[in-house]
């Protein structure tokens, strides 16, 4: 929703490209549509439908989302593209939703805010899913993003 109190229209496009892509199988590092994707390359997949072209490639990154580099990668890419993250409980369905396992390991899961309560993820060893956004989930939420009207 907006501030007249309306879900937005960007917000009602990202969601509806994010469930286009349910089903989609799981395949670490690809990001493409019915073929296979993770969860950062959903994000990616979304973005290009909604912008057209990706703003940048990452870099090869490690599947396991329980690292403890301290290198928030991810983060710091959702903030160049994204801009700063949506305040503590100002989270709308359209939303990216950056997850940490725990407090000591960086940020390494995302998916797409779908309602109040429900999200859309890659989910490992099965594929696009909308899940539940029940506390397991809420608790590891390390920001959220909005879409921007433009690619930033």
């Amino acid at each position: 929703m907006n501030e007249s109190g309306t879900t937005s229209a960007m917000a009602i496009s990202v969601v509806s490209i994010a469930r286009s892509w349910i089903g989609t199988p799981y395949r670490h590092q690809s990001s493409l549509k019915h073929v296979g994707c993770d969860c950062l390359g959903l994000v990616r997949g979304v973005w290009r439908e909604v912008y057209g072209s990706e703003p940048e490639r990452p870099v090869a990154y490690q599947r396991d989302w329980a690292e403890r580099s301290g290198n928030e990668r991810l983060l710091q890419a959702a903030r160049r593209h994204f801009g700063e993250p949506v305040p503590s409980g100002q989270m709308l369905p359209g939303d990216v939703l950056i997850f940490r396992w725990r407090p000591d390991c960086a940020a390494k899961h995302a998916g797409i805010a779908s309602s109040k309560d429900r999200f859309i993820h890659a989910y490992e060893q099965a594929a696009v899913v909308e899940s539940p956004l029940v506390p397991h989930w809420r608790r590891r939420i390390a920001a959220a993003f909005r879409f921007p009207e433009r690619a930033l």
